[in-house]
């Protein structure tokens, strides 16, 4: 279909491009897509101090979402992945500063922090009585070139392979994205490949890990959240309002 493509630089590494991002934004946002990623990188720093995969896949979002929250009608779609199920959220050390680092940890962290903002986002929407909603997806094993950053032959070799021999299309891998995005489904759906082992097929609502169903590390990991980025939710709850 036709439309209109407008290019803005945004940095999900950089809570300053997010704000200068955010505050230059004056427009109506029907959906926004939190999809940015980084995928098990070297042990690496943004320049606000946070784990590079936590402070792009999670407080990135986070922070842009928030600052957007109240110019958006319609859904917000945040990117997670089947590695959430390898994660777990250590607030004694959430930047890895302490324990020896382990990348496919680090990034599994990261997509769990994504699913459990989006199960707090929508029980803030839904106190607050708006209609957005808020939805995850993940692409499952899609051919990209998010698997070529750990800076190792090794696994650069290994994902090669798996991706000419396993793993479906660019195309494919957006499909579960645009289901959480247009499809009928409740707040904090979680959509992601049908076929095998959630790698590849048709979109449709997948499950989660128990970690991922926690109400009481999603508040905590907001509050936390909020206090790292200094950014809060926007909207005052109904019976506040």
């Amino acid at each position: 279909m036709p439309g209109e493509t407008e290019v803005r630089e945004l940095d999900l590494a950089s809570l300053q491009s997010v704000r200068e991002f955010a505050s230059a934004w004056k427009g109506e946002i029907e959906l926004l897509i939190n999809n940015a990623g980084v995928m098990v990188p070297p042990l690496t720093y943004t320049p606000d101090g946070f784990e590079l995969q936590f402070g792009t896949n999670h407080l990135g979002h986070f922070a842009l979402t928030n600052l957007l929250l109240e110019r958006v009608s319609g859904r917000v779609v945040t990117g997670s992945s089947t590695g959430h199920r390898m994660g777990t959220i250590d607030f004694d050390d959430l930047n890895w500063e302490r324990k020896r680092y382990i990348a496919w940890r680090a990034y599994g962290q990261s997509k769990l922090a994504n699913l459990l903002f989006t199960s707090e986002l929508q029980r803030r929407l839904s106190a607050a009585g708006s209609a957005v909603l808020a939805t995850a997806a993940h692409p499952g094993y899609a051919a990209t070139n998010l698997q070529f950053h750990s800076q190792r032959r090794s696994l650069d070799l290994l994902s090669h392979i798996g991706n000419r021999l396993l793993a479906q299309d660019e195309r494919g891998g957006a499909l579960p994205t645009l289901y959480a995005a247009v499809a009928d489904v409740p707040g904090n759906s979680f959509a992601g490949p049908g076929g095998f082992l959630e790698q590849r097929g048709a979109p449709k609502l997948v499950g989660r890990s128990q970690a991922a169903k926690d109400p009481e590390v999603a508040r905590r990991l907001w509050e936390v959240s909020e206090q790292l980025t200094g950014v809060s939710f926007p909207l005052r709850t109904a019976a506040a309002a």
